[in-house]
């Protein structure tokens, strides 16, 4: 697997286990030191908040990337064929032009924050890192909007799949997967999936 294709696959999950991982440490181990050694650990809650910062907007562009971002579904069941990819696709160009403008904005706030110098109280970590997870995170999405609005234009124009899918049919789907699995085990067949 080439490089570029690993990161394509799995840069988000990378960002967003290392960072649940080192939010989930930090607050067990404040837990811990208050608690049993009636200590305080001075930085462990600020850490522990830039990195849920951080994985909001990481989480962003995970969900557009496995299509699974917040969106109202009522006009998906009254649309039919093809009607349904170009909703998706005005969804997906109305959510990129709002993405674009939180990255050329939020660099800028960033970039400022940088310049003035201000430091984060307990880490002193330039508070202008913290604010740059809004447009990392936003273009992270942007890139993985261009992505499905390629699949989506190659299955409007014939050349391509992609399924249009509400929140219903994938939990009801996500269901009759399961059941056909727990039937493969109870028949004594081994799952290879």
């Amino acid at each position: 697997m080439s490089i570029i294709k690993w990161f394509d696959t799995y840069l988000e999950e990378c960002f967003l286990v290392v960072l649940s991982s080192v939010m989930v440490v930090v607050i067990a181990a404040q837990v811990f030191m208050r608690y049993i050694l009636t200590y305080s650990l001075p930085w462990s809650e600020e850490l522990a908040r830039y990195c849920f910062i951080w994985i909001v907007y990481i989480g962003i562009s995970y969900g557009i990337k496995r299509q699974r971002h917040i969106k109202v579904d009522i006009l998906l069941f009254v649309l039919k064929g093809k009607a349904k990819i170009v909703l998706h696709i005005i969804a997906n160009l109305i959510f990129f032009a709002f993405a674009c403008f939180v990255v050329i904005y939020g660099y800028d706030v960033a970039a400022r924050l940088l310049q003035f110098g201000q430091t984060s109280p307990a880490l002193n970590l330039p508070i202008g890192l913290v604010y740059l997870a809004t447009p990392v995170g936003m273009a992270l999405a942007s890139v993985r909007i261009i992505q499905q609005l390629i699949i989506q234009f190659k299955a409007l124009v014939g050349n391509g799949d992609f399924e249009v899918m509400t929140e219903h049919d994938i939990i009801l789907e996500q269901i009759k997967s399961e059941d056909v699995s727990k039937q493969g085990i109870n028949n004594g067949q081994v799952n290879t999936k």
